[in-house]
């Protein structure tokens, strides 16, 4: 009787543990939302993981799209990790992450202007501007010096529907809203009258003028053949600063004078990727 007892425990522990085995054997699919998959892994395809369920049947074959996959932890302990076809960085590793870009019309309001971008992930990137004010056309005879910076943060715009395996054409393409600072200073010709019952007299002197301005951009910028850019855009916000004569072009906005604090922006660039 002890003897039967004892090989029923026997039996019971050898298929405990045959099963404890291959449930440690099993490879896991871990979620996006970190649910756990135990399974066999049968295939990693481009947009999909198969795998079978021994729980179930053998030979009954499930599909799971990638991007609900975070990581696949296989039975040797070795892990995949796994990359979201629209979001993730590793689809875009053979493109160009970065773009130097000039304002193609910026001597023709009195400045050189240039931009560099760089993506931080599918979808967002940073772009900061600077512009010599003095270095074009003097529209108005005013003889601007200074210089400007901009600073954005680009959100570009994702599809309103989403397709199985769809992806940016370019990490830089696309349409976009800029939440951009700008920060400009310069000095200006300032003309002051004295009037009198026989003469007009016009002096010039020289006026700091200090603005800024917070705007929010939009725009589309297109990448060709993964080196030629091309970046158009507008904006509006609002402006401030110390700005005595009231003028309203600062070349890096329009706008902004106390009587008037809505800031207007626009441009036209073109670049290269790299």
């Amino acid at each position: 009787m002890k003897r039967a007892n004892s090989l029923t425990w026997f039996s019971l522990f050898f298929l405990f543990s045959i099963g404890f085995t291959e449930m440690c054997a099993q490879d896991r699919i871990i979620k996006t939302n970190q649910d756990t998959i135990h399974c066999q892994i049968k295939e990693i395809l481009d947009d999909e993981v198969k795998y079978i369920d021994p729980k179930l049947r053998n030979d009954l074959v499930f599909g799971i799209d990638k991007n609900k996959v975070d990581k696949i932890v296989l039975a040797n302990g070795a892990e995949v990790e796994i990359s979201d076809s629209m979001y993730g960085k590793a689809e875009y590793e053979d493109q160009s992450q970065n773009v130097i870009k000039a304002r193609l019309f910026g001597p023709l309001y009195g400045a050189l202007d240039f931009s560099f971008e760089h993506s931080i992930k599918p979808g967002s990137s940073y772009e900061g501007t600077i512009g010599f004010i003095g270095t074009g056309l003097d529209n108005y005879g005013r003889n601007p010096q200074g210089a400007y910076v901009k600073l954005g943060y680009k959100l570009i715009k994702s599809p309103d529907f989403y397709l199985k395996g769809m992806r940016y054409a370019h990490i830089l393409k696309g349409s976009y809203v800029r939440p951009e600072i700008i920060f400009a200073a310069y000095e200006v010709n300032k003309d002051e009258y004295l009037f009198d019952i026989f003469y007009e007299e016009r002096n010039v002197s020289r006026t700091s003028v200090v603005m800024g301005a917070v705007v929010l951009n939009i725009g589309k910028q297109w990448v060709f053949n993964d080196v030629f850019v091309i970046d158009w855009f507008v904006g509006a916000g609002y402006g401030f600063g110390k700005n005595k004569s009231n003028y309203y072009s600062h070349i890096a906005f329009w706008g902004g004078a106390s009587e008037f604090p809505l800031a207007l922006t626009s441009g036209f660039r073109i670049g290269v990727a790299f």
